[in-house]
């Protein structure tokens, strides 16, 4: 909005430059604006199992509405006040009429410092004041008017102009594309004289596309390498206790699960063999610290038989078993509940631990062993639950992380079909849903290259990718379709002359942003790190390069638009003959 803004001339009316910025820029924000509400929209709904990616959608949803008001509002308001200012040749920061070059140079050499302004210079020797309106790009299928008026004395109150047309070659007239507050800015130079020939080049683009097969490759072996993230010390700072405990039981017991609890919440029959059996079935394959195992193998050694009456089966339990010094540690794991007077206490609740042998795919066989017993929890005839600490991370991970990819999916397709009614040409559309895709699957693939794995914060990041890079390919590839006329490449550099410029120094704050967040002592923040850093170097190769190169020999074709040009855009001029008393002066009346 800032770089359309300064791209119009400042003897226009300050209504007619913020008409001009919002017929340039509002289209496109709005959209952007609309394909991050959807994607968080989606996000922070019900669809979403977590309650943690909903409140963070929810959060970022309306900062980004706020933003937008913000815009709207008060921005906009800035740059009608700047423009008043700049219109009486006022300060922008101290809103004081700066003196004219003769008086300022009388002043002391602070005052110099702090009132100089270059607008004030440059409409003094470069821009005549009768030249008033928008600049439009040249054409070079029209036929470009130049009037010379002599004036001569009147005639019967009649004043005689000599108006001559004739044609002129459209390089006389490109200077005026050249916005003077741009004119001497850095990287409009190095964009306009450089950058804009290098990446057009012939010679150059080989390589590029070259590099885009690179990109393609690195992204396709990372995606080929997505893994789920299952560990839950990269929600914790680094050099913690957890972190430490995390590596030191990775390092030693990797080949060993967690420890899960076999929780018997009711009251069950243990004196039943039938029970018995299903309780040593299920723990089967584990290494167990059972005390119903314990149990049966010390009536076992002592000849009593396992399957006792219930009365004598919990006797045995608490008057014998219980009480012997190497069973006693069982007493924590069994509670009794009293049946009334003189009765014997029954089992109201136990537990067993059990603990499973694993290989590297350790996540994998976690998530395999923890549905099988969830689904025999559902069947069994003894109620139980299992749980571990780590499976409030691994509960249903796979869920939490789909969730949000078919999120972002759902919001690419909303985008096309969204620009496919807002965009004249549907091939914008396309491209920016093929841009989209591909800035999304090189920082998969280069995320995971890294050592990111596919946690939430992940793919929070990945949701937030497809706005921005919408915003930062989108205006460029407007640009270049909404041209007519000149060839490919022309259209190429005015569009990174116009909106490479703001892409890139949006994505050059926005890691200089991100620099304090690296300095970050957490896991959790690294993983925010990488992720946006690559957003935003993805963003940047398809904005500045890969883009820029694809253009100039892939559709949409500019020869179309040279007919639609010479057919649709041809000047008529109606000419009218006025008779006084000297002469036949042709007048333009209607163009």
């Amino acid at each position: 909005m800032l770089s359309s803004w300064r791209r119009t001339r400042e003897e226009q009316h300050v209504k007619e430059r913020v008409a001009s910025v919002f017929e340039d820029v509002m289209l496109r924000f709005s959209g952007s604006t609309m394909i991050h509400l959807m994607t968080l929209g989606l996000a922070a709904s019900p669809l979403t199992n977590m309650e943690a990616v909903r409140l963070f959608c929810r959060t970022a949803a309306l900062a980004i509405a706020i933003s937008y008001i913000y815009m709207l509002s008060f921005y906009s308001s800035c740059l009608v006040f700047t423009g008043y200012l700049e219109t009486r040749y006022r300060h922008g920061c101290f809103c004081r009429r700066v003196p004219k070059p003769d008086r300022l140079d009388s002043k002391p050499a602070w005052y110099r410092c702090l009132m100089y302004t270059r607008y004030q210079e440059e409409t003094q020797s470069t821009n005549p004041p009768h030249r008033v309106g928008p600049i439009h790009v040249p054409n070079p299928n029209l036929t470009y008017v130049e009037t010379q008026i002599a004036n001569s004395p009147a005639v019967d109150g009649h004043i005689a102009n000599s108006i001559q047309t004739h044609s002129t070659p459209p390089t006389h007239t490109t200077t005026i594309l050249d916005p003077h507050p741009l004119d001497s800015h850095f990287l409009l130079g190095c964009v306009r004289h450089c950058y804009g020939d290098w990446i057009t080049n012939t010679y150059v683009k080989p390589f590029v596309v070259l590099l885009y097969l690179v990109y393609i490759s690195f992204g396709l072996m990372g995606f080929l390498q997505v893994t789920q993230g299952s560990d839950p010390s990269s929600l914790v700072a680094m050099d913690t206790a957890t972190v430490l405990y995390t590596r030191a039981q990775q390092r030693y017991f990797s080949s060993y699960s967690p420890v899960i609890g076999f929780y018997i919440y009711e009251s069950a029959p243990y004196w039943n063999t039938t029970v018995q059996r299903d309780l040593l079935e299920y723990a089967k394959g584990f290494q167990r610290i059972s005390w119903l195992e314990a149990y049966l193998n010390y009536l076992s050694d002592r000849n009593l038989s396992t399957s006792l009456p219930r009365e004598n089966f919990t006797q045995t339990l608490r008057q014998s078993f219980l009480r012997e010094p190497q069973f006693a540690h069982f007493a924590d794991d069994i509670i009794f509940a009293d049946r009334g007077q003189g009765e014997e206490p029954d089992v109201a609740a136990s537990r067993i631990f059990l603990v499973a042998k694993t290989t590297e795919n350790k996540r994998e066989e976690m998530s395999v062993l923890l549905d099988t017993l969830r689904r025999l929890s559902l069947t069994s005839r003894v109620r139980f639950l299992i749980f571990n600490p780590s499976f409030v991370y691994l509960d249903r991970y796979a869920t939490a992380v789909s969730s949000p990819l078919r999120h972002s999916l759902l919001a690419v397709l909303f985008l096309l079909g969204l620009s496919s009614l807002v965009v004249v040409e549907p091939l914008v559309s396309l491209w920016l849903g093929l841009t989209l895709l591909s800035v999304q699957f090189g920082v998969l693939g280069f995320m995971t290259l890294w050592g990111v794995e596919m946690d939430c914060v992940s793919v929070l990041c990945l949701i937030t990718a497809l706005g921005h890079s919408a915003d930062c390919s989108g205006p460029l590839l407007c640009g270049f379709t909404s041209g007519r006329g000149e060839s490919r490449t022309r259209w190429v550099r005015l569009a990174l002359e116009r909106h490479g410029i703001p892409s890139l120094q949006t994505l050059v704050c926005y890691s200089a942003a991100l620099v304090p967040v690296c300095s970050v002592r957490s896991n959790l923040t690294h993983t925010l790190f990488r992720c946006l850093i690559l957003t935003a170097g993805c963003s940047a190769l398809h904005t500045l390069a890969f883009l820029p190169t694809l253009l100039t020999f892939l559709p949409p074709s500019k020869t179309r638009d040279d007919q639609l040009g010479r057919d649709g855009q041809r000047q008529e001029v109606e000419c009218v003959e006025m008779n006084d008393s000297t002469r036949v002066v042709d007048q333009i009346t209607t163009v």
